[in-house]
């Protein structure tokens, strides 16, 4: 019998990156991308599940995790530009992949620009398209971005203690802890990528939590309609992190996915 090789927290030099990321199993490969503030492990109890009949490649993306953050502000398709030198150094030149929240957004440029590198995939409460705003919003925006200017020109302590709360009052809590990310998050959050969901060529599963409100079921729709061959399966109860809230049934559902 054939024992499964199991490599677990490799850090490797990639385009200049520390990367840490997790190798399990064997047979087909799959790629696990994590959310936003989260690491190879939030998915552990997939990787487990999966690892048992395929290869699993799950990278702590970077900036989170033990992983380097990024060397300038990158965008979804830098990040989508460091998946295909991932593949390209563990050896893989297709892969099945699951995107949750964040990773689902640069599982949607990876496939659309380099549909040959997607066989199929499976997006897990996905972010992408741009939120409805209400002027409520706008107002709150301005607001921030307008005391912020004036902080930022008050001298050192006055200015980081007055920017500290600012921050603490109109951010959100994972631009509160986004630190040296924070200008990476800023820019990934405002792309909209509606206009790459019809150039997806591979199968797409979309799994949502009906009770999700940090990506909507409304969104999970739009992609449903936009990707040519999509299906959406939403959970009852769920929230954003779905994948967790009904593991059973999602694991079920992609193993099936997987097989066709």
């Amino acid at each position: 019998m054939t024992m499964a090789k199991v490599w677990i927290n490799v850090q490797v030099d990639l385009g200049g990156l520390r990367i840490s990321y997790e190798d399990r199993g064997e047979g087909f490969p799959v790629l696990l991308l994590h959310g936003w503030g989260g690491r190879a492990e939030s998915f552990r109890p997939v990787t487990d599940r999966l690892a048992q009949g395929y290869r699993v490649l799950v990278p702590d993306l970077p900036g989170f995790g033990e992983s380097a953050p990024p060397p300038s502000t990158w965008g979804v398709g830098d990040y989508a530009k460091f998946v295909l030198e991932f593949m390209k150094h563990v050896g893989i030149s297709r892969a099945h992949v699951i995107g949750h929240s964040f990773g689902g957004r640069i599982g949607i440029v990876l496939a659309a620009t380099h549909p040959d590198r997607v066989a199929r995939m499976v997006l897990v409460d996905a972010a992408g398209i741009r939120p409805r705003r209400s002027w409520k919003y706008y107002i709150r925006v301005y607001t921030f971005k307008t005391l912020r200017a004036l902080y930022q020109r008050l001298p050192g302590k006055d200015r980081d203690k007055r920017l500290a709360q600012l921050y603490a009052r109109f951010g959100s809590k994972d631009y509160r802890e986004a630190g040296p990310m924070r200008a990476v998050m800023v820019r990934v959050i405002n792309e909209d990528l509606r206009s790459f969901l019809p150039r997806i060529r591979a199968s797409t599963l979309l799994i949502w939590g009906e009770e999700d409100r940090d990506t909507p079921v409304w969104m999970g729709k739009v992609m449903e309609k936009e990707i040519p061959d999509a299906g959406l399966v939403v959970f009852p109860g769920a929230g954003h992190f779905s994948y967790l809230d009904r593991f059973a049934d999602f694991s079920v559902i992609v193993e099936r996915f997987f097989k066709g």
